[in-house]
């Protein structure tokens, strides 16, 4: 048995072997899955209320050698539901992001690996420009979180409702604003498209490892550049950091290497010193506890969308976006090491594929 704590897994003391099938079938019974089937895969849902709160529990088993895996992905809606300062924009990124989601037309992008934060962050980004005066459609699979005023819509694949022939009929609702999951494909890209240039603010996500990639990504897809160029107006990049633990956070002094691979004088440092996390019961000893967002935003500008139609690799883009001031993955960690939110480590492990 291993939990998710943080993004990083840790593993517990199991209990005998004995309670394997009894544990699992009961799991599936409460999930509402087939307790027989053992041979495929299976997803259910359990809904249960702790501590005042509703917690959702989302449940897949996978069959494998020595028997059924089972994973439990815990969706607690009052930790998704977080202000745009909350979800760990620093003011001038936050001020960047804001200008981009209240374009009346054009596509956002929020691209990232699997628990990245990519849902929590277009939530954050919905609720602020949630308002009675715009009509906002989501398209989703599944829907994690219900929101207040906003049509959610649940892909079904088995009876053919797919992202794409949800997207068509949406066009035919009068939305102001839409918000498809995941662009899986070019025909999805292509509606998402047609509808951002037909005046409508697009949100979607991509699994790309930096914002540039995710331009090239959707020309290798099959998108014609002039339809990227013209409709994309920006993409971001996001990962999420274990943020030091606040019971054992201690001062150190930097070394010349840290303030080498920070950019940094140890006057611009908090207090002149680095921080990080002893280790205690509250952090289960790791030195962390809870997350926070780093970002790379890249509005697309005029110069940028000469080289989409250029067809230019996307360490090309990414050249030109840092000359014109985009801020890397691995910078704005670094921003957040200095002011004593998160470590140096921390920072690397979770930007391995960001080459400075």
């Amino acid at each position: 048995i291993r939990y998710r704590i943080d993004g990083v897994l840790h593993e517990k003391i199991p209990p005998p072997k004995r309670f394997q099938a009894a544990m699992l079938s009961r799991i599936k019974m409460m999930a509402g899955m087939n307790i027989a089937e053992r041979r495929l895969p299976q997803d259910g849902r359990i809904m249960l209320k702790m501590l005042g709160r509703d917690i959702d529990l989302r449940v897949s088993s996978f069959p494998s050698l020595f028997g059924e895996s089972i994973v439990m992905r815990i969706l607690d809606k009052s930790s998704v539901m977080l202000g745009m300062a909350e979800v760990g924009f620093l003011s001038d990124q936050e001020e960047l992001f804001n200008s981009l989601i209240k374009r009346p037309n054009g596509i956002m992008l929020v691209t990232g690996p699997t628990g990245s934060g990519k849902t929590t962050t277009l939530y954050a980004a919905l609720n602020k420009i949630n308002t009675t005066d715009v009509k906002i459609i989501t398209v989703e699979d599944p829907v994690e979180y219900h929101i207040s005023g906003i049509n959610q819509v649940q892909v079904r694949s088995k009876i053919g409702l797919t992202f794409a022939r949800c997207l068509r009929s949406i066009l035919r609702q009068a939305p102001n604003i839409i918000m498809i999951g995941e662009i899986r494909d070019v025909e999805t890209a292509e509606i998402a498209i047609r509808a951002s240039l037909t005046g409508h603010l697009v949100f979607s996500t991509l699994h790309t490892n930096d914002a540039p990639s995710a331009v090239t990504r959707l020309v290798d897809m099959g998108v014609k550049p002039f339809l990227v160029s013209s409709s994309v107006a920006g993409v971001m990049a996001q990962r999420l950091v274990r943020t030091i633990c606040s019971e054992c956070r201690e001062a150190y002094e930097p070394s010349t290497k840290d303030l080498l691979l920070l950019n940094k004088k140890k006057e611009d440092l908090k207090d002149g010193k680095l921080y990080r996390g002893k280790g205690c019961m509250a952090c289960a000893h790791t030195g962390y506890r809870k997350r926070t967002g780093i970002f790379e935003v890249m509005p697309i500008t005029d110069r940028i969308r000469d080289l989409i139609l250029e067809k230019v690799p996307s360490t090309v883009v990414k050249t030109r976006a840092r000359e014109e001031g985009m801020r890397t993955m691995r910078a704005d960690g670094f921003l957040k090491v200095a002011l004593g939110q998160t470590t140096i480590d921390e920072v690397l492990r979770v930007t391995q594929s960001d080459i400075e």
